[in-house]
């Protein structure tokens, strides 16, 4: 019995080192430099600086890894009219799923699809002051991204690009127009496991 013990002690020592090298876990918090492509009588003017916030998880394969991640995103930017200026703003839940490979244990490249929800939106004209003015008609949507990642010791950062593949807003005032969120993302994130 003394030894069956000592071998499930030896065995559980064992393996918190090596559960810990499958699966990290920890906060993600970063900012991004967004903008939105418009066609058909509209055009793309500043990008918008925006934030994120949330958790990621890691699971490390022998190869790759795969990294889903759940961030609360504000993010936006602005485009004209003929006549008006309109800044957009959008509060999203974003789910993105990086795949990448990890090298000598420090740099990482890494791609996938995020889909975000679209809690809150607010497009204002700057010469109107009015708000809300184009409603999402799409909540969830669609896209890439891909980058590349750094380790130091617990600590991580990412630097990836944002692409939509699906569109949030399909029409301004019966005017077809493609208004997909487009972003380049600086994050960092730390360990805890």
């Amino acid at each position: 019995m003394k030894k069956l013990l000592i071998i499930l002690s030896l065995t559980l020592l064992a393996a918190g080192p090596v559960s810990a090298q499958f699966l990290s876990v920890g906060p993600k918090f970063g900012i991004s430099q967004g903008d939105v492509r418009v066609t058909d009588g509209f055009q793309g003017e500043d990008s918008k600086m925006g934030y994120h916030l949330g958790a990621f998880a890691r699971i490390n394969l022998p190869i790759i890894f795969i990294q889903p991640e759940v961030l609360y995103t504000n993010t936006g930017g602005s485009f004209s009219g003929n006549t008006f200026n309109y800044d957009v703003s959008f509060d999203r839940l974003d789910v993105p799923v990086m795949v990448g490979i990890n090298f000598a244990g420090i740099f990482r490249l890494q791609a996938g699809p995020i889909a975000s929800y679209m809690l809150n939106s607010d497009i204002r004209s700057s010469d109107s002051g009015q708000g809300n003015i184009i409603p999402p008609t799409e909540d969830f949507t669609f896209g890439y991204q891909a980058g590349l990642g750094l380790d130091i010791g617990n600590f991580l950062m990412d630097l990836k690009y944002e692409g939509g593949l699906t569109n949030s807003v399909n029409g301004f005032s019966q005017v077809p127009t493609d208004q997909r969120q487009n972003q380049l993302i600086l994050s960092l994130g730390f360990r805890l496991f």
